[in-house]
């Protein structure tokens, strides 16, 4: 799938989920950390009124993280994906990638990226890491003035598996584009949990369990990592829902559970 073989594939590429959006992939010497979210559990308001719930805390500490290269934030607006712990990270963290709209929010060391568009960040050993912005839809068609402008992200290099981190999108034809540009990919981390508010009626907010396993065929991804998917009460689906339909498709050997 991408020249190298699956032991030295897991040696290059490891990706830690510590609840919710939160996850640590280390690949090429790199240490990049997604939506981080360390809050304890409690209501987060929303203009307009609407609250979001975190149920469970965080696995882990950020001060126990060590010292992260980069940030890769899917959107600020929404305190599931950015809350007060992690918005005091970023302030520590010397590149935050995120849409163009959350670098005009946040200021400090984030830089927005549009759709296809790539930043290369040097590697210890020498090399470059390419970062590429992947297109998301955090909604139904049309939802973006609402659900705000979200970002996707894929990680490549010329001696490097390819990994994708979808961030909150429920757009199956965008994960074809990233498929089309970039694929097969070997490590998709795809944010799951079949988000829903009142504010579409229901509708998905992010993939549920059986796009996720569709998501994984479509990429040709030799692992899928699902986060997201807990530690919130909007979350319809969880680690049951994903492991079923990742067995109704045949498709337990690629999915890692943590």
């Amino acid at each position: 799938m991408t020249g190298t073989s699956a032991t030295a594939t897991n040696e290059q590429i490891t990706v830690r989920v510590f609840g919710g959006p939160t996850t640590l992939i280390e690949v090429g010497g790199l240490r990049l950390l997604t939506d981080p979210a360390f809050d304890a559990p409690g209501e987060y308001r929303r203009a307009g009124g609407s609250v979001l719930t975190k149920t469970a805390p965080s696995t882990v500490d950020p001060a126990e993280l060590g010292p992260i290269d980069a940030v890769l934030l899917s959107h600020d607006e929404h305190a599931d994906n950015l809350d007060h712990s992690g918005r005091a990270l970023l302030a520590t963290v010397p590149l935050v990638l995120t849409t163009r709209g959350g670098a005009d929010r946040l200021g400090g060391t984030a830089r927005g990226l549009a759709p296809w568009e790539s930043v290369e960040l040097g590697r210890p050993d020498g090399g470059v890491l390419t970062v590429t912005a992947a297109p998301a839809l955090h909604g139904p068609e049309g939802c973006e003035p609402i659900s705000g402008e979200v970002v996707g992200f894929v990680l490549t290099a010329p001696d490097l598996p390819t990994v994708y981190v979808s961030g909150d999108n429920a757009s199956l034809a965008l994960v074809e584009q990233v498929a089309e540009r970039f694929g097969p990919v070997d490590t998709a981390v795809l944010f799951a949990g079949a988000a829903r508010t009142k504010l579409f009626d229901g509708a998905l907010l992010t993939l549920d369990s059986a796009q996720a396993a569709e998501a994984a065929v479509i990429l040709g991804a030799r692992k899928v990592v699902p986060a997201h998917f807990d530690s919130w009460a909007h979350f319809s689906e969880g680690r049951t829902e994903l492991l079923d339909a990742f067995t109704a498709a045949g498709l337990t050997d690629r999915l890692q559970l943590s």
